[in-house]
């Protein structure tokens, strides 16, 4: 059983700023509901299918297996829902944990995201000074959300509200 225990954060400051080695995540969702997603996926020179379904908490069952990047472009231009995610992400090290960072652009521009993936739903991690408010569990950050309601409309929903 493939199982993800992550937390998600914003960011407090640009730690990726003048950095070049990020790579580059085009995805997109075949299916995506509230308990379910299958979402295509091309990193850089690779592509993969993945299965997630939400458990209790802040775990998801998550399955992930290789698809030719041909295939895997075609289902995201002919299959996926748009706008697909577009953003870059980068690895940092901090406190003995690998954080993936992600600057989103296109559709998402502006939004940047850190997540770390944790061994347990209770394991403490030090939190690095670049993080700033938690969203694990909000919605609107998850990537299969931004495809459906993305950043740069967020402004406009906040004006209706008002």
């Amino acid at each position: 059983m493939g199982l993800e225990i992550e937390r998600k954060f914003l960011l407090s400051s640009d730690i990726c700023a003048g950095r070049d080695d990020g790579v580059e995540y085009v995805q997109g969702y075949i299916r995506g509901t509230k308990n379910c997603v299958v979402r295509i996926r091309i990193m850089g020179e690779a592509a993969v299918i993945t299965v997630k379904s939400k458990l209790e908490g802040i775990s998801s069952l998550e399955y992930e297996y290789p698809v030719p990047i041909d295939d895997a472009a075609e289902m995201l231009e002919l299959i996926c829902g748009k706008p697909l995610i577009e953003k870059a992400r980068y690895k940092i090290e901090y406190a003995g944990k690998i954080w993936d960072v992600d600057s989103f652009y296109g559709a998402n521009a502006g939004l940047s995201l850190a997540e770390v993936e944790l061994d347990a739903e209770d394991e403490e991690v030090e939190l690095p000074p670049w993080v700033g408010e938690e969203v694990t569990g909000q919605d609107r950050y998850f990537n299969v959300n931004l495809s459906k309601n993305p950043f740069i409309s967020w402004e406009e929903d906040l004006n209706d509200e008002r």
